[in-house]
C-alpha cells in the first residue's frame, strides 16, 4: 500500500497492520523449534508489537540446508541472467506496491520518524533492489592474454549459502543492501534481521516468495545475535557472512570464522565521522542545515553519523547560533507522526547509555550548549533531545568513542592541517563532509582525510552507484552498494584449456 503523510491516512493504515512473527524457511512461515518466543517492543512506548519466534541454532541448521540445496540444483544459482532479473524486478516492484506497510513496519518496531521511512528508507530500498537485478545481464567476462594454445576465461560465480546479519537503525534498508546483490549475483541467503526489528525483514522474504524466487533462496531467522548470528557464522555450510553493526560483534564474527571453515566475511562497522568546516566555507545557513541533519538524523542512531563537527574557530560561535536554531525546530515524539524529526531511542538500554555520554561530556569539562535532557518520560518510550557540546577536546571520550544517539561534539581549530589531523585521529574511518569555497582546497582535504566516503559541501552516502563501507575499524574487507557491493558476492575463476 501507498501512504500518505496525514494524521488520518496514518491512523487508517496502522488498524490494518500485520505483524508477521515467525521464521521463513524454505518458502515458508515456521515457528523457531523449540516453541519460544520473545516480545518485540515499540519503542515509542515501551508496548509489546508481538511475540516473535526466538530461533535457535537448530532453526539456523534448517535454514542453511535449505539454501545448500536450492543452491546446488542450481533453480536460482544457474538460472539464465535475463530470467533472474525479470524475478528480482517483480520483486522490487512488489516491495514498492507494500511500501507504506514496510515504512509503518519499521517507523513502529525501530523508532524511525514515518516521514523518514517513507521518503527515505523505502524509495532507496526499491531502488537498490532494482539496480543490482538490472545490472545482471550487463556484466561480462573475461578473457586473459594467453596464447592462442591455451584460451583462458576469467568468470564470476556465485559464492554459495550467504549468512547476513543486519542492524536495527534501517531495517529495511540494511537488509536491502545486502540481500540486492547477493541474490542478483545467484547466492542464497540466510538472513538474521536485528533481535529488535524483525518485521521487515521478514515481509521482505514473503514478497520474495511471491515474486517467484525459488523456496530456500530467500531465508529469515529471528533471534537473539548471540545464539542465531553466531550460529550462522559458525556454520561449516555457510561460505560467506556479511555483517553491519558494531565493531565489538565484528571482532567476534571473524574469531567465529577462523574457528569454523574460513567463511569469507565482510563487515560493515561503526563511525565517529568528522564534519570538516575549513575558514572559506560557503554558506552558514548551508553548512548549519547539513551538519543538523548529519548529527541528529535517524536519532543519531547512524554509523556514518557526522558527531564531530570540527571548524575553524573564527566560524565556530556563527555556526554554533545557526545549529541551535535549526535543531530547536525539530519535533521530537511519536513516530509516527508526520511532523516528528527525531523519534525515541531504540530501547530503554541503549537510551541509559547515551545519557551516560552525555553526562561524562560534561565531566569532562564540554561545554554544553543545547540538549542533554531526556524528554517525554511519562510516555514509556526513551526520548533524548538534540545534544550539542562546544569546546570540545578531540581526547574526550564523547569525541573518541561512537555514541549512536543525538550528541554532537563541535571542536575548533586554528587551520586546514589542524582540522585534517584531528580528523584522522579516530580509529574509524567510515565517513566525513568539508566545507569550503576552494575548489583546489577541498579537493586536497578530500584526499588528506581517512574515510571511505568524503562528501564536499553537503553531508550525503553517496547513491547506489557509490561504494559504502570504512577505513580502519570502520569496515573489513568488503563494502555495501556499487558493482563492487555486486562483485563481493562473487567468486573469481580461471578456467585454462590446453588446445
Amino acid at each position: 500500500m501507498s501512504l500518505k503523510l496525514e494524521t488520518k491516512a496514518i491512523k487508517a493504515a496502522l488498524g490494518k497492520i500485520k505483524f508477521r512473527t515467525q521464521a521463513f524457511i524454505n518458502g515458508k512461515f515456521t515457528p523457531s523449534s523449540s516453541g519460544k518466543t520473545y516480545a518485540a517492543i515499540n519503542p515509542a512506548n515501551g508496548k509489546k508489537l508481538a511475540d516473535v519466534a526466538a530461533c535457535e541454532p537448530a532453526d539456523v541448521n534448517r535454514a542453511v540446508a535449505a539454501a545448500r540445496r536450492s543452491f546446488e540444483s542450481g533453480a536460482w544459482s544457474r538460472m539464465k541472467p535475463a530470467d533472474r532479473k525479470k524475478i528480482l524486478l517483480k520483486f522490487a516492484s512488489l516491495v514498492e506496491a507494500n511500501a507504506g506497510e514496510i515504512a509503518l513496519l519499521d517507523a513502529l518496531n525501530a523508532g524511525k520518524p514515518i516521514v523518514d521511512c517513507v521518503n527515505i528508507d523505502m524509495p532507496d530500498t526499491v531502488n537498490c533492489l532494482a539496480w543490482h537485478a538490472e545490472l545482471i545481464d550487463k556484466l561480462y567476462e573475461r578473457t586473459a592474454p594467453t596464447s592462442i594454445e591455451n584460451p583462458t576465461m576469467i568468470v564470476r560465480e556465485p559464492i554459495g549459502v550467504v549468512g547476513m546479519i543486519v542492524p536495527w537503525n534501517f531495517p529495511v534498508q540494511m537488509t536491502a543492501w545486502k540481500i540486492g546483490p547477493a541474490l542478483a549475483a545467484g547466492n542464497s541467503v540466510v538472513l538474521k534481521p536485528a533481535k529488535q526489528t524483525p518485521f521487515s525483514a521478514i515481509r521482505l522474504a514473503e514478497l520474495a516468495a511471491e515474486a517467484g524466487i525459488p523456496a530456500g533462496v530467500f531465508n529469515v531467522i529471528p533471534g537473539f545475535g548471540s545464539v542465531v548470528g553466531q550460529a550462522i557464522c559458525r556454520h561449516m555450510d555457510v561460505d560467506m557472512a556479511a555483517f553491519t553493526g558494531s565493531a565489538e560483534v565484528g571482532r567476534e564474527l571473524l574469531r567465529y570464522s577462523a574457528e569454523s571453515n574460513l567463511k569469507r566475511v565482510i563487515l560493515e562497522l561503526g563511525g565517529k565521522s568528522p564534519q570538516v568546516v575549513l575558514a572559506d566555507a560557503p554558506d552558514l545557513d548551508l553548512v548549519a542545515a547539513n551538519a543538523a541533519n548529519a548529527a541528529f538524523w535517524n536519532m543519531g542512531e547512524n554509523c556514518s553519523s557526522g558527531s564531530r563537527l570540527i571548524v575553524h574557530r573564527s566560524l565556530k560561535d556563527a555556526l554554533v547560533k545557526k545549529l541551535i536554531g535549526i535543531v530547536k525546530d525539530w519535533k521530537t515524539g511519536d513516530p509516527v507522526d508526520p511532523d516528528t524529526r527525531m523519534g525515541p531511542m531504540i530501547e530503554k538500554s541503549h537510551g541509559e547509555k547515551v545519557m551516560g555520554y552525555i553526562e561524562t561530556g560534561k565531566k569532562e569539562g564540554a561545554k554544553l550548549v543545547y540538549g542533554g535532557r531526556r524528554l517525554l518520560p511519562d510516555s514509556g518510550g526513551f526520548y533524548i533531545e538534540a545534544t550539542i557540546f562546544d569546546e570540545v577536546k578531540n581526547s574526550m571520550k564523547i569525541a573518541r568513542e561512537e555514541i549512536f544517539g543525538p550528541v554532537l561534539s563541535v571542536i575548533p581549530v586554528k587551520s586546514d592541517e589542524e582540522a585534517v589531523a584531528v580528523a584522522n585521529d579516530t580509529n574509524y574511518g567510515l565517513a566525513a563532509s568539508l566545507y569550503s569555497k576552494d575548489l583546489s582546497r577541498a579537493h586536497r582535504v578530500a584526499r588528506a582525510l581517512r574515510a571511505g566516503t568524503v562528501s564536499v559541501n553537503c553531508y550525503s552516502e553517496g547513491d547506489v552507484t557509490t561504494p559504502f563501507g570504512g577505513f580502519k575499524e570502520s569496515g573489513f574487507f568488503g563494502r555495501d552498494k556499487s558493482i563492487y557491493a555486486h562483485e563481493q558476492y562473487s567468486e573469481l575463476k580461471t578456467i585454462w584449456m590446453q588446445l
